[in-house]
């Protein structure tokens, strides 16, 4: 069959031939449909992340959709090293496959569910945010966090704040429920003044931080208190990215002079939680309450999609 083939870390996989998966016990064959090209593939393929593989050749491709023998259409992960999504056909775990709207369109029930589900996740059961909180989401200007931006207004949010460097799509998150805007190219002492502007009674109940790096420091330290002072609330930070840089510098003021709270995404939930999560993005996709921009590439291409990155628009490679 033709797959995305990875030979060598660091390396642009290639559409060659590889073998064909056998289906095991508990598993099914995917006939597959699109499959979306997304940052942790491109981690994944240049050694970059914890779960990079050890043993190569493999397929690339964390998730996607396709049809199974009955011809239900479904969304599905999990599949067995070294197979990926990115294949005419892979294998998979059956508890990892989900029924697809029909409302949806195979590239778009392809690549919203990483985003929405992860942003949905990181707000709900990471964040736990309640209705009527407010939030901030570092880096919504990309593809996961302008779905965040939406998320956090359909989960009860009463205020949310949307910061990023691109002015125009800024702007456009107006429209999916932004009160308000930051933009984080600017110098140190205006970034440090907007977001201290934008945090209403000095903090924000919610922030998920796409970016690290510089752009939180600097949120860091518009937040940390200048003396002592009766605490209001806490602020509970979800570190979901780094864009911006792997590394961040934390003064010990920062923790001891507000009550600030920072998590991790932490991997994979219960697949309850996850599935719960999944049907709910995908409803909300068909209903034209999510949405996504796309765009498709030929199998036969993907070693031209790899190097090129679109920002805002999520890539579905095509057998």
């Amino acid at each position: 069959m033709k797959a995305a083939v990875l030979k060598n870390l660091g390396e642009a996989p290639t559409c060659d031939e590889f073998q064909e998966p056998v289906v095991n016990e508990g598993e099914a064959m995917v006939t597959v449909r699109a499959a979306s090209l997304k940052p942790v593939d491109r981690q994944l393929a240049d050694g970059s992340h914890f779960a990079s593989p050890r043993e190569l050749p493999v397929v690339c491709g964390t998730d996607g959709v396709g049809t199974l023998d009955d011809d239900r259409r479904v969304f599905f992960g999990g599949t067995r090293p070294p197979f990926g999504t990115m294949a005419e056909r892979a294998v998979v775990n059956r508890q990892f496959c989900f029924p697809v709207p029909d409302e949806l369109d195979d590239a778009t029930a392809a690549a919203l569910p990483n985003p929405g589900v992860s942003a949905w996740l990181t707000l709900s059961y990471r964040a736990k945010l309640k209705e009527g909180e407010d939030v901030l989401i570092l880096g919504a200007t990309g593809v996961t966090g302008k779905l965040a931006v939406r998320i956090a207004k359909l989960q009860g949010a009463a205020r949310v704040v949307a910061a990023g460097r691109n002015p125009q799509v800024l702007e456009g998150l107006r429209n999916s429920g932004a009160d308000a805007t930051i933009r984080i190219d600017e110098e140190d002492e205006e970034l440090r003044e907007a977001f201290a502007r934008e945090a209403l009674n000095s903090r924000f109940d919610v922030i998920v931080d796409y970016l690290w790096g510089r752009p939180t420091e600097v949120l860091l330290s518009a937040l940390t208190k200048k003396g002592f002072a009766t605490v209001s609330g806490e602020t509970r930070l979800v570190q979901a990215g780094e864009s911006a840089g792997a590394t961040i510098s934390l003064p010990a003021a920062v923790l001891r002079s507000t009550a600030l709270t920072i998590l991790g995404t932490a991997g994979i939930p219960p697949r309850e939680v996850l599935a719960e999560a999944l049907n709910k993005v995908l409803a909300l996709g068909a209903k034209g309450e999510l949405k996504i921009e796309t765009e498709r590439v030929p199998l036969a291409q993907v070693d031209r999609a790899w190097r090129h990155v679109q920002s805002g628009t999520r890539t579905v490679i095509v057998p």
